[in-house]
């Protein structure tokens, strides 16, 4: 008799449901630590299927229950709400919604990556950490600036070395030139972290033609590169360049009813953060300079100047 087992996923336990021959019953929680998952993993049979929540987590809950079920799979957290709305909502009935909605077939499932793609999409996220914090202490040595009158620096970077020289001229209260090379100091340690991460990246992806490829396209360059391999992973199961704006959130959102005209609003930002931005960061240096493709009526990002298509990545020979 067929077994599906829906968990719900907390910081410190696992509500867990069972569907079994048409009656879902409440089977416990799992406290949530590697032993008390392994020794969960022995009591299901092998033909079980396991459903879970996507959370920050449910990658490794999926590895450990894998050789002990047959199959696991890993819901879509937004659309499983937007298909099970509830008005009574607690862990048993989330983990009995997602047993029932697998059951059902309507279970919105998401793509799990090999153990390869899932260690580059950790090392593009924590560069993209670090890319911030570098980001947000460069403002705040700004801001210190700019509450004191401090006019706009003549250097295009104002931590370079001449930048750097032109700040130590610049009159500051004495209280501020503590936060000032604190700061600094920050900076340098990030910039360390970064530029570590970056040859890490790259030796990760050394020889790898998908990467040679999509640099092929205008404006785009290691960093862009390797952050949409390790968003889309396996190109092969995308099946065409309209499904793969979806998939980064590029698509206009549509709103249409009856006989009315369609409305297209803004993107629907729907999708990895992090591998938009790598696009749109790539699109503004495709602004710079000539666009290398021609403008289609395909899916894209739009410039005044310039043109860089999603569907660019298709004429890469990746999709």
């Amino acid at each position: 008799m067929r077994r599906v087992i829906g968990m719900d996923i907390h910081r410190t336990f696992w509500e867990v449901a069972i569907w079994e021959g048409g009656v879902l019953r409440h089977a416990g929680r799992v406290d949530m630590t590697r032993v008390a998952l392994e020794g969960f993993g022995r009591t299901p049979k092998p033909t079980d299927e396991v459903v879970l929540e996507a959370t920050g987590n449910s990658m490794a809950a999926s590895r450990v229950l894998s050789p002990f079920v047959a199959r696991e799979v890993i819901a879509n957290p937004l659309q499983v709400k937007a298909i099970a709305h509830a008005h009574v909502k607690t862990d048993k009935v989330d983990a009995g919604t997602l047993a029932n909605l697998y059951v059902a077939g309507y279970l919105p499932e998401v793509w799990t990556p090999d153990a390869v793609t899932e260690r580059l999409r950790r090392l593009v996220a924590r560069r993209y950490q670090i890319v911030r914090r570098r980001t947000r202490v460069k403002n705040e040595v700004h801001a210190i600036l700019a509450s004191h009158l401090v006019p706009k620096c003549l250097h295009s970077d104002l931590l370079n070395q001449r930048g750097r020289v032109w700040l130590a001229r610049q009159v500051v209260p004495a209280d501020e030139q503590p936060a000032l090379e604190r700061n600094i100091r920050e900076l340098d340690r990030l910039a360390e972290d970064q530029a570590e991460l970056d040859r890490e990246i790259a030796l990760s992806v050394m020889g790898d033609s998908p990467v040679r490829r999509l640099m092929t396209i205008t404006s785009v360059n290691l960093t862009v590169a390797v952050g949409i391999i390790a968003a889309v992973g396996d190109v092969t199961r995308v099946k065409s360049p309209q499904k793969l704006v979806s998939y980064f959130g590029l698509n206009p959102r549509v709103r249409q009813s009856g006989l009315g005209a369609a409305h297209h609003g803004r993107i629907s930002k729907v999708g990895r953060s992090h591998a938009r931005a790598m696009l749109v960061e790539a699109e503004w240096g495709a602004a710079k300079r000539p666009c290398s493709f021609a403008s289609g009526r395909s899916g894209g990002i739009r410039s005044r100047r310039s043109r860089l298509p999603v569907s660019s990545l298709s004429y890469a020979g990746i999709c």
